[in-house]
């Protein structure tokens, strides 16, 4: 498997946050240009993946997770602290796969290069 994956938990409830939308922008040049967006489903995971093996490139990428708004539709959510978690990395060998989930609460996030 090849290309790029991600999902998103929610680390305040322990579950994965249904309805978070993401967008995947790539580096040309000196500019960062927009691709699309999707929305996570009920597991926390886009339904196909954000770039799929036939489409990778190697090149630099960024997700943008709009958490803030995914806290703000919750009832009992405190105010974020983080709005847009914004992840930049890099693709070198478009024959490995890479995911990159997000881990978050309204107070933080964290990533890693998951498998």
């Amino acid at each position: 498997m090849a290309g790029i994956s991600t999902h998103v938990l929610d680390a305040q409830r322990g579950r994965p946050a249904a309805g978070v939308r993401i967008d995947l922008s790539i580096r040309e040049g000196d500019a960062w240009r927009f691709v699309k967006s999707m929305t996570t489903n009920a597991d926390g995971r886009t339904d196909g993946p954000v770039v799929a093996a036939a489409d990778a490139k190697v090149g630099e990428y960024q997700l943008e997770f709009h958490i803030d708004d995914y806290f703000k539709t919750l009832p009992d959510a405190a105010e974020p602290f983080v709005d847009d978690a914004v992840v930049r990395f890099s693709i070198f060998d478009v024959k490995q796969h890479y995911h990159v989930p997000m881990l978050c609460t309204p107070g933080s996030c964290t990533t890693y290069r998951g498998s």
